[in-house]
């Protein structure tokens, strides 16, 4: 006889679980507890399964019912609805625990760590997530609509870091495309917020570009009066105009003294390509002079802190203030965009060159390694004019009568 809620309702506890049935498969176990949850028999090639499908009256029986429905059908599709409903738990249960920080850290080792990307690099990618951690890291990824990703885009708006905000949404992209890459969700939900942020001014490093007061630099870095690893990082950067991250992460074990070559490994260059810098006879005494003071292991410019951790990237720019010089005069940035203005304007070398020497040069990895192929001769040639001429103007000698000249 078919069930009725009168029925369900009038059947009591026993001793042990017993069913009661109702048609075509569906039945109801009452357990010891008096619990009354909903079964659904069937078979699969001669094999006996059962679905639960919930308890009553949290189930009502027409939705037992429907429920029974369904699953013979899915039964005469060829289906085993008992499995099927196994596999969406267990995938409710996975997508539960790939939190969008989970997955975020992932990425970070997986992608950017193992793929050997700059240091810098991979430190930017954490102080973003740890910008975004707050609204959403505990969120499961695949649940996580635009909104939520734009509040706290838009609270970093408010304070007016636009860049960060624009660069904390490109991160957050490349993590929800990982996430559709890797099954943990469908969709990139940053996508949808193009256009929603300010867009940020372009600004450029300061730099000096004036010869006198290059030569004025130069003459404070010399008598600059605090910690000497600092000094004498100041007083190489402006000779091998390299990114102030290779710098401070520059070892031992990459410079060779006796050719005059620091090569510097892929993954701490911003293009992921390996890089040589010729270094002249001035580059080579100033680098002497560490080595004297600190052994030659480890890092070239260690923190005054640390030996096994590098100099903190605000060290050189700090110091600048230090010596009167605002941010808008000069930056340890800026000193690449004064060494290729200067190459440029005197006329004396092959643009390529100068473009291979800032770490501008081909990305064919093979042509590109340590560019020492092409133009490195011409490199050497000019590291050493260009040390020679840095010279000139801390002691107040000749200048290049190029453009940025004024007489």
């Amino acid at each position: 006889m078919p069930l009725t809620d009168t029925r369900l309702r009038a059947l009591k506890p026993k001793d042990k679980p017993y069913k009661v049935t109702d048609e075509r498969g569906l039945y109801v176990e009452v357990t010891p507890t008096g619990g009354k949850l909903w079964r659904f028999r069937y078979r699969i090639g001669g094999a006996q399964k059962k679905l639960c499908i919930g308890s009553y009256p949290d189930i009502s029986l027409k939705q037992a019912r429907d429920a029974a429905y369904e699953a013979r059908r899915a039964v005469a599709s060829g289906g085993d609805p008992a499995f099927e409903k196994r596999k969406r738990k267990i995938r409710a249960e996975f997508l539960s625990a790939q939190t969008f920080e989970a997955v975020a850290r992932e990425y970070i080792e997986q992608m950017m760590v193992q793929n050997g990307r700059a240091d810098g690099t991979i430190v930017k990618a954490n102080y973003f997530l740890d910008k975004l951690a707050p609204a959403i890291g505990n969120r499961p990824i695949h649940e996580i609509e635009p909104f939520e990703v734009l509040a706290p885009l838009k609270r970093l708006e408010a304070t007016g870091k636009h860049e960060t905000a624009k660069k904390c949404r490109s991160f957050a992209g490349r993590v929800f495309r990982y996430g559709v890459a890797t099954t943990r969700c469908k969709s990139d939900p940053t996508s949808m917020l193009k256009g929603a942020l300010v867009t940020p001014r372009a600004t450029h490093y300061a730099a000096i570009l004036e010869p006198t007061e290059l030569g004025g630099l130069l003459r404070a870095i010399d008598d600059f009066t605090g910690y000497m690893v600092t000094k004498l990082a100041l007083q190489i950067a402006p000779h091998v105009f390299v990114r102030p991250g290779e710098l401070r992460h520059a070892e031992w074990h990459e410079i060779d003294l006796v050719d005059g070559v620091w090569k510097i490994p892929a993954g701490k260059m911003k293009a992921r390509r390996a890089h040589a810098v010729p270094l002249s006879k001035q580059v080579r005494g100033y680098l002497t002079d560490l080595a004297e003071m600190l052994g030659r292991e480890g890092y070239v410019f260690p923190s005054a802190r640390s030996s096994k951790r590098p100099m903190s990237e605000n060290t050189l720019n700090a110091a600048f203030r230090r010596m009167g010089y605002s941010k808008e005069e000069v930056t340890a940035h800026g000193l690449r965009a004064t060494a290729s203005t200067f190459l440029n304007e005197s006329g004396l070398w092959n643009p390529d060159a100068i473009e291979r020497a800032l770490a501008h040069g081909d990305s064919n990895v093979v042509r590109g390694i340590y560019h020492r192929g092409k133009h490195w001769d011409e490199r050497v040639r000019m590291a050493q004019w260009w040390s020679d001429y840095l010279d000139e103007l801390r002691t107040g000698g000749k200048v290049i009568m190029g453009k940025f000249a004024k007489g």
